[in-house]
């Protein structure tokens, strides 16, 4: 890795968190440089703009929200046991090694929905991309006999995401921790009838 890829990916890893806690219009160049220890003409030596960095980061926050979950797929056996491994991550997200700030596909696209295309266009090709990961798993799922047949696949894989991402905005804007385990818990008990 070059030095000039070294200093983009340190800007990216110091100033991924605040992004994903203050979002694009809340993240000032101070926090930037306050973050970094690094000047404005350093930052933008290294990225074209503000966008150029708030892109990066969210990319950085996504894949690392990604490779924590697929690490946990990985363990198990059972299609069901897959599907229950975001109830188990998202339940207990707080204790995981998640991005300051939460879920960066919700917190980006609440912000970016009216406010910037780019943000915008990535959390939806996250929420894609994450949706097409549940499809496989309820596919083979049913492939294998573990789920019953005759489900719509694209509908019950975004009711998950749906839910899921729900529980995270309510407990968020209410403080209220057991509201997402009881969403969480719901979310169980559908998969368990699946």
């Amino acid at each position: 890795m070059s030095k000039a890829e070294k200093t983009r990916q340190y800007i990216v890893e110091k100033t991924a968190p605040i992004f994903n806690t203050k979002g694009f219009a809340g993240t000032s160049l101070t926090d930037m440089t306050e973050a970094t220890g690094l000047t404005k003409g350093s930052i933008y030596g290294n990225f074209a703009n503000k966008d150029e960095v708030a892109l990066a980061c969210f990319d950085f926050n996504f894949k690392k929200v990604v490779g924590i979950i697929n690490s946990a797929i990985e363990k198990e056996k059972t299609y069901r046991g897959k599907l229950l491994v975001y109830t188990r991550i998202y339940d207990n997200f707080l204790h995981s090694p998640f991005p300051t700030g939460g879920c960066p596909v919700l917190n980006t696209a609440v912000e970016s929905d009216d406010t910037h295309p780019e943000l915008r266009a990535k959390s939806a090709a996250a929420i894609g991309n994450w949706k097409d990961k549940l499809a496989d798993i309820l596919n083979k799922g049913i492939e294998v006999g573990e789920f019953k047949p005759g489900m719509n696949i694209e509908q019950t894989a975004l009711t998950l995401i749906a839910t899921i991402e729900g529980a995270i905005m309510i407990t968020k804007a209410t403080g209220k921790l057991n509201y997402r385990s009881a969403i969480m818990n719901a979310i169980e008990n559908m998969i368990n009838a699946f």
